[in-house]
């Protein structure tokens, strides 16, 4: 098989719905016991996982569901199979509700979608040849009507996703990663599903195998008339595979499209920090990288408004700043740390000390906070970002409050003085071209905010 990864073809495709997502919520617990259900002063938190998701696949479609490591994906694969239960929202499988389903009532679910896991190794019954893992589910779903029509078509399955009819007798551990893909894959069309949820399927192969296995998933997707959820953290793999692309951060979608519209014009800053992100290789395109500081917030307790705004390099800032975007940018990580009690000006005081300065002021300490978290500098060791001093002088009121020891003042006192639309309001779902969306506020049309932002320049 070539290693070329086969475009799509969306010819003929029908655009009725055959999976749809409406509002799509699962919560996880944390600390949830009787003690602290029984004790009012015990805080029992939610994990929200996936956090209001509305998405729809058309028939014959494959969609791709892209993010960090964290933003929700396979929570969402499984709440949307019923594998974990959906805390809130709706689920339909053509115009069948999922989520209305009795327990009982889901063995005709199972045919209908089915699921190839990340990794084949544990997904397959070890104890389990290769016939038996395919067989098993034909003879629950009644797919065939004896077990030697099931043994047939469990070779002509293995067949078609390129192994030999000999394999029938082995184990799981007898097959390489891509092979026990393959017998995953197999396994999945066994019970002749109409819709297929694959969780990163290559992402545990090597790379020399990952090609054959898309296109093997392409390839079956046209023959079968398959509509597919493609689930994949590597956005050069999606463009490859997918006709439409949705980008989730922290348990929402932030922006859809069709692949090429979305790749060549990204209309949400976290699309775009995505795309920067995938590896040229041509050696003579210039191409700048968007950075992207900091890790995932915790969906224990997501930020206000916008939930990608502690990161994002367009931040919005009010009327009256007048700095550069960066510094804005630099302002606002500023006040997050601080309320997330990553600023302590004890710590910093003991790291001058340990550096040899005797009687550390506290002058020093905000200025080397100031340095550490607001100023950035160069390898030459040139400032890059700068404040206007009305701003650098907020700033330092700010610290002082933080110094005394009044992380709450300070932090109440950053929020007056530095606030965001992003952090303020929930931005809804905007048109942004042609069958594409993005929910940010730089698309807003309800204000002027968002164009004196997009005017400020982001230095990269």
């Amino acid at each position: 098989m070539s290693s070329d990864i086969l475009p799509s073809d969306t010819d003929g495709r029908d655009d009725s719905p055959a999976l749809e997502l409406d509002g799509l919520e699962k919560y996880f617990t944390e600390n949830d016991t009787l003690l602290n259900r029984l004790l009012p002063h015990r805080e029992v938190k939610q994990v929200r996982a996936v956090d209001g998701v509305d998405l729809t696949v058309s028939q014959g479609e494959t969609v791709g569901l892209v993010g960090e490591s964290g933003c929700g994906k396979s929570t969402l694969a499984r709440a949307l199979l019923r594998l974990l239960e959906p805390t809130d929202g709706s689920v339909y499988l053509a115009d069948e509700e999922v989520t209305a389903l009795s327990t009982s009532e889901l063995k005709s679910l199972r045919s209908e979608a089915q699921m190839i896991f990340q990794d084949p190794f544990s997904s397959l019954n070890p104890r389990y040849t290769v016939e038996e893992t395919l067989v098993e589910p034909m003879r629950v779903h009644d797919v065939c009507d004896t077990d030697a029509e099931r043994e047939k078509r469990a070779r002509e399955l293995l067949e078609r996703v390129g192994l030999g009819a000999e394999h029938v007798t082995r184990h799981p551990h007898e097959f390489s990663g891509g092979q026990r893909q393959r017998v995953a894959i197999a396994r999945a069309l066994s019970v002749e599903p109409s819709v297929i949820v694959a969780d990163e399927p290559v992402s545990a192969l090597d790379v020399s195998v990952q090609a054959q296995i898309l296109n093997l998933l392409r390839e079956l997707q046209r023959e079968m008339d398959l509509t597919m959820l493609f689930i994949s953290h590597d956005l050069s793999v999606v463009r490859q595979i997918c006709d439409r692309v949705a980008v989730m951060y922290l348990g929402k979608i932030v922006e859809e499209g069709p692949t090429n519209e979305l790749y060549e014009n990204p209309q949400h800053p976290y699309t775009e920090v995505l795309i920067s992100s995938i590896p040229t290789p041509d050696p003579t395109v210039d191409r700048e990288r968007v950075r992207l500081e900091g890790d995932v917030p915790t969906p224990i307790d997501p930020p206000s408004g916008c939930r990608f705004h502690p990161r994002c390099p367009k931040v919005i800032p009010p009327d009256d700043w007048t700095g550069s975007q960066d510094a804005w940018r630099r302002v606002i990580q500023l006040k997050h740390r601080v309320a997330n009690e990553e600023i302590s000006p004890e710590a910093m005081r003991e790291k001058l000390t340990d550096e040899g300065d005797e009687g550390v002021s506290d002058a020093a300490v905000l200025d080397a906070i100031y340095e550490e978290h607001v100023r950035e500098r160069d390898a030459a060791g040139a400032s890059t970002v700068e404040l206007p001093d009305a701003h650098r002088s907020t700033v330092y009121d700010g610290l002082e409050r933080l110094l005394a020891g009044g992380r709450n003042e300070a932090v109440a006192f950053f929020d007056e003085q530095f606030s965001s639309v992003c952090e303020r309001e929930t931005p809804k779902r905007s048109d942004v071209g042609d069958e594409q969306f993005a929910a940010c506020h730089l698309h807003r049309d309800d204000g002027h905010e968002h164009v004196r932002a997009s005017n400020l320049e982001v230095q990269q």
